[in-house]
């Protein structure tokens, strides 16, 4: 089977499960999730991302780019101002745009950086133009979910009038690990690349990378 065809069915049933558990969630938590367009609160400050998320954001970029070459441009343009900006203090290996596995040195590197817009979100809107490529970050954030027996608590803006068991109650347990793992070993094997990464490297290089090239870290 061709690799980029494997890989783009894996991670559809990646991205359909994830939605279905969170639909979930959000059927559990009703009137307690605040989530409305516009609400880009949680769409500030880098976050590590996979590879798979990197290779997810730059295929919506390119349909975006034949759909609206104009969006797409201004979104790529917000990435490499974005790059640039995390790349004077990057914790990691900045070439391939990799992140450090030192928890305390990216800590420190996200808190200073905590306040800086994701490029994909459109100032205008408030909306992500790249909702449908999300990466798993954001796809699981806002209910309250339990990833690997750890609970996470929701998003401050939910379950703001809710008790400890209401939120309890609500909770889903998310568990990709068996969906995930998989192809991301398959794209390690096609482009050599392993550990984490940012939206913004992910975005502001060339939208036309494949599998099996080299995406490099599109800091210019």
């Amino acid at each position: 089977m061709d690799a980029a065809l494997d890989l783009a069915r894996a991670d559809r049933r990646l991205t359909a499960f994830l939605d279905s558990i969170l639909a979930r969630a959000a059927g559990l938590s009703g009137e307690h999730l605040a989530w409305r367009p516009g609400c880009a609160e949680c769409c500030a400050g880098p976050f590590p991302i996979t590879q798979l998320d990197a290779l997810r954001l730059r295929l919506g970029l390119r349909e975006l780019a034949a759909s609206d070459p104009a969006r797409a441009e201004r979104l790529e343009a917000r990435a490499r101002d974005s790059a640039r900006r995390l790349s004077a203090d990057f914790p990691g290996d900045l070439e391939r745009g990799i992140l450090s596995s030192s928890e305390a040195d990216s800590e420190s590197f996200f808190a200073r950086h905590e306040t800086l817009a994701c490029p994909a979100l459109d100032p205008a809107s408030g909306r992500c133009e790249l909702y449908a490529f999300r990466p798993v970050s954001c796809r699981t954030f806002g209910p309250p979910v339990r990833i690997e027996v750890v609970p996470l608590p929701p998003c401050r803006l939910c379950f703001t009038q809710a008790s400890g068991p209401q939120i309890e109650s609500s909770r889903v347990e998310v568990d990709c690990v068996r969906l995930e793992e998989p192809p991301l070993e398959r794209l390690a094997a096609k482009t050599g690349l392993t550990g984490e990464t940012l939206i913004a490297f992910a975005l502001a290089g060339d939208t036309r990378t494949e599998v099996g090239s080299h995406p490099g870290s599109g800091v210019p």
